[in-house]
Formats: C-alpha cells, sequence, structure tokens
C-alpha cells in the first residue's frame, strides 16, 4: 500500500501527528462512503434491467393493501371497533342498530371532525353534520370550555319523520335515519321538527363561486347513501341540491367496512361507534358507564348517541 504523502499546514510547514491522523480518517471515510455508492447504484441498476417493464409498472402503480384485512391489532381501539363493524356485518341489516358514544372529556374541541366529515361527504357552504359547540361552564373564577360534537342522534322515535310529507325521510332497519335525496321536495318541515338542529339545506351553493374558475373539487361526487351524487353549477335543483341534508353514520364507509369518518379522526379519541345489539361491543361497554347522558331525554326521542360527562 502507498504511504499517505506528509501534510503540511497553511504556513508550508510540516503538520502535526494529530491533524495528519484527523486528515488521513476523513480521506478513508470519503472513499468507502463513494465506494458503497457505487456498489449500491450498480445493485439497483440490475435489479432495474432484470425486472420486466410490466412488472416494474405493477410495482408502481398497484396498491398492496388489502380492503379487508383478516387481523386486527389487539389493544388498538379503533381496530376493535372496526373489527366490530365487521361482526355486524355479518347479521341481516335488520339486526344490527348502529350507535354512538362521545366522551365530553377527550374531546378538545379541535373540530377535526367536523373538518373530516365536510371533506369525507363534499360538503357545501352551510351544510354541515358535525358541528362542535362550545360552551363555558362553571362559576368564576373557576371556568372551563366544554365541546360538544353534535351528529345527527339517529333517534329511535325520530321526530323529523312524520312531517315529511313524501316521506323521503325513513328510519332503515338498522335504525339510522336516512333521507331519499330523489323523493325530498325541500319543504324543510323536517328541518323545523328536529329538536337538535342536526339537518341542514343544501342551497346549491359553492365555495369558489363567483371567482374566475370553479374549483373541480366541489363538483366532485360524494357517496351518500351508496350512489354517486355529483353537483352540477349549471342544474341547481338536481340532487343533492335543494335537498334536506344530515349526518348518516358514514353508511357507505360503514357498509363497507370502515368506521365513521369521524371516529378514525379525532385527536382525542373521544368518538366511538359500533352495533349496540351486539353485547361485547366497546360502546355497549361504554354505555354502562355511571357517567352517560343523551341530549334532550325528556323528549321521548330516544337518541342512538351517548355523551359521557
Amino acid at each position: 500500500m502507498t504511504d499517505v504523502p506528509s501534510l503540511v499546514d497553511v504556513r508550508g510547514e510540516p503538520a502535526d501527528e494529530e491533524s495528519t491522523m484527523l486528515t488521513t480518517d476523513t480521506t478513508r471515510r470519503k472513499f468507502f462512503g463513494r465506494a458503497f455508492g457505487v456498489a449500491v447504484a450498480g445493485a439497483i441498476a440490475a435489479k432495474t434491467m432484470t425486472a420486466t417493464p410490466a412488472l416494474a409498472q405493477e410495482a408502481a402503480f398497484e396498491p398492496s393493501v388489502e380492503p379487508f384485512p383478516k387481523a386486527f391489532a389487539d389493544g388498538n381501539q379503533l381496530e376493535r371497533m372496526r373489527a366490530e363493524v365487521h361482526r355486524a356485518l355479518q347479521k341481516p341489516v335488520d339486526q344490527r342498530r348502529w350507535g354512538m358514544v362521545i366522551d365530553l372529556r377527550k374531546c378538545i374541541g379541535c373540530k377535526a371532525c367536523t373538518v373530516s366529515c365536510v371533506a369525507e361527504n363534499n360538503l357545501p357552504p352551510g351544510v354541515v353534520y358535525r358541528p362542535v359547540m362550545t360552551e363555558e361552564v362553571g362559576t368564576f373564577p373557576n371556568v372551563r370550555l366544554r365541546f360538544t360534537p353534535r351528529p345527527c342522534m339517529q333517534c329511535d322515535d325520530p321526530p323529523c319523520v312524520p312531517p315529511c310529507p313524501v316521506g323521503a325521510t325513513f328510519m332503515r332497519p338498522d335504525g339510522v335515519v336516512e333521507i331519499d335525496y330523489e323523493q325530498c321536495i325541500g319543504c324543510r318541515y323536517c328541518i323545523t321538527a328536529c329538536p337538535y338542529g342536526a339537518r341542514s339545506f343544501d342551497y346549491s351553493e359553492f365555495y369558489t363561486e363567483g371567482t374566475p374558475e370553479l374549483m373541480p373539487y366541489e363538483t366532485r361526487p360524494n357517496h351518500e347513501y351508496g350512489e354517486d351524487w355529483s353537483r352540477d353549477p349549471d342544474h341547481p335543483t338536481v340532487s343533492p341540491m335543494g335537498n334536506a341534508r344530515k349526518c348518516h353514520f358514514c353508511l357507505h364507509r360503514v357498509e363497507a367496512g370502515m368506521l365513521p369518518a369521524c371516529v378514525t379522526t379525532c385527536l382525542g379519541g373521544a368518538t366511538y361507534y359500533g352495533d349496540l345489539n351486539d353485547k361485547e361491543s366497546l360502546i355497549n361497554e361504554l354505555i354502562a358507564s355511571e357517567r352517560v347522558m343523551r341530549l334532550k331525554e325528556e323528549l321521548g326521542t330516544n337518541p342512538k348517541v351517548y355523551y359521557l360527562v
């Protein structure tokens, strides 16, 4: 091996032994780093040359995630609830009863559930399925804010159903109150009848209306009630525009084995979902808590949304 030549400092004098050793180590690291880089590049090139274009394209664009995984992570509440949704879907629709539990001690008022619901259902201006109410509780100076998410209560005795003159609002066998957009005439009687303010009206508005160009994301379809509903600004009376609208527990997700969007995006882990007819479900365990309550129980609507206070 060729000896490393002696080094000199900036003044032209021989460098000390410590400087020489440091410089030598640096030179060796650079050499081996370049050698390793060349080896890796060669291996990648060889792998690329041996792969066929079709296989390379398939590996680049074909996802490998299974839509219905067989195994669920132990100890994860979201995974447990997802497994319970899968179990409920094995039963006939009239033997399951969807419900929700919201722990107000865990809700931090971030409104991630509100935003995810708007994104999931492509909601237009003025239509909100899951607002978060803010109130001040306590006596000064010992006061704090309490946040209360308010989805549709999915009442067992829904007051919004009887006033509908065309039967567009009805309860499904699984307990979810649904709106038939094609049947709805936009009279808004149901909005007035709901004691929870859980219904909105679609006034055919767009966020980018009045700007030089209507953004494409505003006309993309949503998937409510298992159908694709597009928004066409040239036809403002085509459903769901001109209809009453409400939270539907993300049925299009649930029936595909997923949890509602508000459940998966809750930063505080405050929202729970499942089958009330499943005695072993997580939400049934939570409903047994002494902290449980429901909104306006005195009205006799029997909501399927429970709160832990």
